[in-house]
């Protein structure tokens, strides 16, 4: 396992409880979503190619993470505003959570933040419904991770 990877939670680990921004007025807190799966993809940036193209690819293939119980969150270091923008021009439908204030605070946390960039690293978490990370995996800036490794944890988690 790579230096890099060894920062992800691990599978057994619990999963730090969070409340971000959904919207300048509505927020998420993971604590919420206790007793069903949920999908944590941290990315770098909202309007960046590859980021922009990893979340339309879960935007059409959330029927399957629904399908599994499994409630999708998109995290960045991004605002609010900019994140509304992003999911309005790409037609989201799931939450994207703004990482902003501390910058990375939550991003920390999952061992997700890339202090060199300033952004969150292209991170996905699969927690069972204890909250416990099921699944983690780090993916390259520059790769798009896809969401087989996401489709295969939650089959193996039973959620499927």
């Amino acid at each position: 396992m790579s230096p890099a990877a060894s920062a992800l939670l691990q599978p057994g680990d619990a999963a730090p409880d969070f409340t971000l921004h959904a919207t300048p007025d509505q927020r998420v807190s993971l604590s919420e979503l206790r007793g069903q799966p949920v999908i944590l993809a941290f990315y770098p940036a909202d309007w960046s190619p590859v980021c922009g193209d990893q979340m339309a690819l879960y935007n059409e293939i959330l029927p399957a993470f629904r399908e599994s119980r499994a409630t999708l969150l998109g995290i960045s270091v991004d605002g609010v505003w900019c994140h509304a923008a992003f999911s309005a021009e790409r037609g989201l439908h799931f939450n994207l959570l703004a990482d902003f204030e501390p910058k990375g605070a939550v991003s920390k946390q999952y061992g997700a933040y890339d202090d060199a960039g300033g952004v969150s690293k292209r991170a996905l978490y699969v927690l069972d419904s204890e909250g416990k990370v099921f699944w983690s995996h780090l993916s390259p800036m520059a790769i798009n991770p896809g969401a087989d490794g996401i489709l295969d944890a939650l089959d193996r988690l039973g959620a499927r």
